[in-house]
This record gives structure tokens, C-alpha cells and sequence, in this order.
């Protein structure tokens, strides 16, 4: 295994000095939450591509295909379609808005009183995410060096926070480019045909499983609307999805990068879905199907392709994490903790160093992740509740806001009351894995929010013209800053 452990020790070395580089480019804070809104084409698509495919995607892909067959492929196909509608619909718009936050767009939108309510439903999404992703650490951390679920966690989660408090958007963007091509390389070009070559190929899959595991539809119509409703819509409202849409420099690179990405988010699930079900074919009677993964690398990968393999299913991991935490203590700062200072601030203070400030909250943020996943076992169950609040709580107001014009501010604030509630609710009643919370808490949101807009004052015509102009891209250029990375 020594050849294993160099390829990961260098790998983790090499995320901590991109930290080190990117603290030396955020002098600001378009730069340090939104990489100074500059990313080219191929930088975005790739940034994109990993912040998505997470470790849910890679080793959760792989157990679903274990269990269902090529079927599995559902869960992280929904996510590509989400990104694919996300980039085909709304991401020019989206780019052009110039802010940091959906909540602050909410506030554009629907003229300035929506955004602490949102922001605090949209900060628990992304602090379970951050947390799901944390906790994937042990899995991994366990396979290459064989220590306890704890220390994985808080050797994995520190070197994330690292170099994420460092330099925040640059050197997440950068480590994530560095990921997407270690995943690429590992799981689609090496850990698939390696274990399609070792099950057999494909005739011998067949002639050992079930029908059903070539079955396109064998997971369950049920389960793919829901993942189509939580997946596929929670793509297009996330805070760690529209923080990595506004680092494109133009509306043609969200639109056309992102196509790009979502396409390849749909060949990475059927990637996932065929190892896993080579990997049943290999390993028939595993205690999990999550197991799949880990036991296919480390009993058929040969030395140093194996160090590579993990350092992927790393690097998935730490792409979401990060991706995850920033959005987390952006919200966090911004739309949270900075309203309610401003609330009690006394005139004359000084201007605060925002820089300094958003690395502080993404420490803080870092921290409350790394403990509360070290506290929490079952991913499956935070990771439902964090989408089914987003979907539930902010899916309505934000997609009306976009398509409606008759859409109001009380409106946006009974949906997200009332739907996060039902969500909530619901899944006290129903249990946390159940269809019903979102399903019913989605349409409680819905109906809340079209009654409450038409029975209440129309949006300010002023507020409306505002909004047009943002949306138009009109006053919203920042200052350039120099040595631009576009690529």
C-alpha cells in the first residue's frame, strides 16, 4: 500500500498549497466568495461537474447499482437534468443578477423583505450537505489508512476547511478542476472498464444477475419522480449551485459550461451504475450496498491505480464539502449574521474587512460541520432532510419569483413558512425517508403562495423596474481586477 498512500499524501499536500495560492488572489469579496466572476468556459464546466458529483454520486452510485442494476443510474441522472435545465433556462439570467445569495435575489425580486426567512432555510440545506459530505470521509479514510470513523472525519474536514478559509472561491475552483480530472480518470477511465473486464463483460453480468438489473425503469417509478423532484429541482435553487453560476464571466459560459457539465453528470451515473452492478456480480452477498465501491477497489484495483481510484472517490468528497461549506457560511454572513448586525449597528463604524469576515464564518461554519458529522450516523436521513427543506421551503417562491410576475413578497414569505413547516411536519409524521413530506410540503408551498400573492398588494412597480434592469444586466458591472483566469 506504500505506493497508495504517496499517490493520496501528495494529493492532499497538493489541495493545501492551492489553498495557499488562492489566499493570495482574494483581495475582495467578489473574489474571494465568486472568483471575481471570471471563469471561462472550460473552468466552469469542470467546477461545476465536481461540485455536483459528490460522494453520494460516487460511492452512493455505486452502492444503487449494486442494488438495483443499471437502474441505480437514477439518482445522480436526476442531478445532471437538473443541471441541464438549470444551465439551458435560468443560468444567463441568474449570472446577470450580480449578487451572492439567493436570498439576495429574493430580496431583489420581491423588494427587500425575504431574505433572512429564506437565508435561514437555504443555511440548514447547506450545513447538512457540508455535513453528508463530511462524514463520507470515514468511508474512504478507512480503506486507505484504517483508523476510526472520528479521526477520518476530522483529518478529512480540516484539510477541506483549510484550505477553503485560505482562499476561498479561487482555491475551491482550482482544487476542484484538479478533482474533476482525478475523477475522470479514476472512475470513468480506470474503475469501469477495470470492472466490467473483471466481472466478466457484459455477457457474463447478464448471464449471473437478474433481468431486472438491466431493467431501465427497475428502481421504481415512484422513486425516480422523487428523485426528479428532489434532485432535478433542488439543482436549480441551491446556494452551491447559483454561487458557482455567478463565477461565470459571461452569460454564454453559464449557459453553454453548464450544458457541458450536466451532460457529463449523466455518463458519470451510468459510469457508477455499471461498476456497481460488476461489483455485484463480484461480490454478491456484501453487508452494504455503499460497500460495493471501497471493496471493489481495494480487492481488484492493482497498486498505485488503486492509490488513484480512492484519491477520486477523495476528491468527489472533498468538491461537494467544500462546495457545500462556502455556500453554508456565505448565507451564514451574509444573510443572516449581516442583517441582523446591521439591525443594532451604531453609525460611524468602520467599514469591515469582508474578506477577513467570510474567512471567519467559513471557519466557524468548518468547524460546527466537522463536530456535528462526527455526531451524526445515518447520511441518507440528512441528506433527505436537507433537500426536502430546500424543495419544500424555497422551490416555489424562487422559480415563481422568475416565471411570475404577480408573485409577492408576503406571498414568497407564506410559501417558504408554510412549506419548510410541512416539510417538516410531515416528516415527524410520515418518517424522514418518506415520499410524502416533499411531495405534499411542495404543494402546501404552491398553493400558499399563489393565494397569498393574489390577495395581497402587487410587487412595487419600482421594485419590478429594478429587478428588470438586474435581470437585463444592466448597473451591475464590477471593477475589473487584474491577471484574470478565464480558461
Amino acid at each position: 500500500m506504500a505506493v497508495d498512500y504517496a499517490v493520496i499524501v501528495v494529493y492532499l499536500a497538493g489541495m493545501l498549497a492551492m489553498g495557499w495560492w488562492g489566499m493570495r488572489r482574494a483581495r475582495s469579496k467578489s473574489e474571494f466568495l465568486v472568483a471575481g466572476r471570471r471563469l471561462g468556459p472550460w473552468m466552469y464546466s469542470g467546477t461545476m461537474a465536481a461540485i455536483v458529483l459528490g460522494g453520494a454520486s460516487t460511492i452512493g452510485g455505486v452502492g444503487l447499482g449494486y442494488q438495483y442494476g443499471l437502474s441505480g443510474a437514477w439518482m445522480v441522472f436526476t442531478i445532471g437534468l437538473g443541471l441541464l435545465a438549470l444551465s439551458v433556462f435560468f443560468s444567463a439570467r441568474i449570472a446577470r443578477l450580480k449578487v451572492y445569495t439567493v436570498s439576495e435575489m429574493l430580496d431583489l425580486r420581491y423588494g427587500g423583505r425575504a431574505g433572512v426567512i429564506s437565508g435561514v432555510v437555504m443555511w440548514a440545506y447547506t450545513l447538512m450537505l457540508a455535513v453528508t459530505s463530511t462524514i463520507a470521509y470515514a468511508t474512504i479514510f478507512d480503506v486507505l489508512f484504517d483508523v476510526n470513523r472520528t479521526v477520518a472525519i476530522v483529518l478529512g474536514g480540516t484539510i477541506v476547511v483549510a484550505y477553503s478559509t485560505l482562499g476561498g472561491m479561487w482555491s475551491i475552483t482550482i482544487t476542484d478542476m484538479v478533482q474533476f480530472v482525478v475523477k475522470t480518470i479514476g472512475v470513468l477511465l480506470l474503475l469501469l472498464p477495470i470492472a466490467v473486464v473483471k466481472a466478466g463483460g457484459f455477457s457474463e453480468m447478464k448471464a449471473k444477475l437478474p433481468t431486472e438489473y438491466f431493467d431501465p425503469l427497475g428502481i421504481g417509478g415512484e422513486t425516480i419522480f422523487t428523485y426528479v423532484l428532489i434532485y432535478t429541482f433542488g439543482m436549480l435553487i441551491g446556494q452551491d449551485i447559483w454561487q458557482r453560476v455567478f463565477t461565470a464571466r459571461s452569460d454564454s459560459t453559464a449557459r453553454w459550461g453548464g450544458t457541458v457539465a450536466g451532460t457529463y453528470c449523466l455518463v458519470y451515473a451510468l459510469a457508477g451504475a455499471v461498476i456497481g452492478t460488476a461489483a455485484k456480480v463480484m461480490y454478491p452477498k456484501l453487508p452494504s450496498a455503499d460497500a460495493a465501491f471501497a471493496t471493489i477497489v481495494k480487492d481488484e484495483l492493482p497498486v498505485g491505480v488503486r492509490g488513484l481510484v480512492l484519491a477520486a472517490a477523495l476528491a468527489a468528497v472533498m468538491s461537494t464539502s467544500s462546495g457545500a461549506l462556502i455556500a453554508c457560511a456565505t448565507v451564514a454572513n451574509n444573510d443572516i449574521w449581516s442583517r441582523l448586525r446591521g439591525v443594532v449597528a451604531k453609525e460611524g463604524e468602520g467599514e469591515r474587512d469582508e474578506v477577513k469576515g467570510n474567512r471567519a464564518f467559513i471557519l466557524l461554519m468548518g468547524v460546527a460541520v466537522i463536530v456535528i458529522a462526527i455526531a451524526l450516523n445515518n447520511v441518507v436521513e440528512a441528506l433527505t432532510v436537507a433537500y426536502n427543506l430546500l424543495v419544500g421551503g424555497l422551490l416555489v417562491p424562487i422559480l415563481g419569483g422568475l416565471l411570475w410576475r404577480r408573485g409577492t413578497a408576503a406571498g414568497a414569505l407564506a410559501a417558504v413558512a408554510v412549506g419548510g413547516a410541512s416539510v417538516i411536519g410531515l416528516m415527524a409524521g410520515f418518517g424522514i425517508l418518506a415520499n410524502e413530506p416533499v411531495y405534499y410540503g411542495l404543494l402546501a408551498s404552491l398553493a400558499v403562495y399563489v393565494v397569498v400573492s393574489l390577495a395581497t398588494k402587487p410587487t412595487d412597480a419600482a421594485a419590478l423596474s429594478a429587478w428588470r434592469e438586474r435581470l437585463a444586466g444592466r448597473g451591475t458591472e464590477e471593477p475589473a481586477t487584474p491577471d484574470p483566469v478565464t480558461v
